[in-house]
């Protein structure tokens, strides 16, 4: 297991947009821009998605991810991320949306297609860091 260098948590305290790689059913890779977020006690990069988003069925038969960051100041600064994902909970996922929103966005989450869907927590524990 690995986990992300200290030196790289600020790229978690900044609106840096992370592109998420996860597997298609017919094996093509599925990459999309993400906001993301680090629990460093728990070692675990956190997405929040939409219940039914390609990602999220995605991880549902393959837990496989990559990650990647670029710090938005200094494009030569990166990190890249293969991990799987652990879990995928809907538990305080509506909470998380409102916290990345106020840090990518400076206020609350209304998108208004989606207030009233469901939130999903997507958990993915690192195993390899560059």
């Amino acid at each position: 297991m690995a986990s992300i260098p200290e030196e790289y948590h600020d790229l978690f305290e900044r609106p840096t947009i992370a592109h998420v790689s996860t597997t298609l059913p017919n094996g093509y890779p599925h990459v999309t821009p993400v906001w993301i977020d680090y629990d460093v006690e728990e070692n675990l990069l956190l997405v929040n998605t939409e219940r039914e988003r390609r990602k999220e069925l995605n991880v549902r038969d393959d837990p496989k991810v990559g990650v990647s960051m670029t710090d938005p100041d200094d494009p030569y600064r990166r990190v890249s991320i293969f991990g799987d994902v652990v879990d995928h909970t809907t538990e305080g996922a509506r909470e998380h949306i409102d916290e990345l929103s106020q840090r990518y966005t400076g206020q609350e989450y209304t998108e208004a297609n989606e207030i009233e869907t469901e939130r999903v927590l997507l958990k993915i524990r690192p195993k390899q860091v560059f």
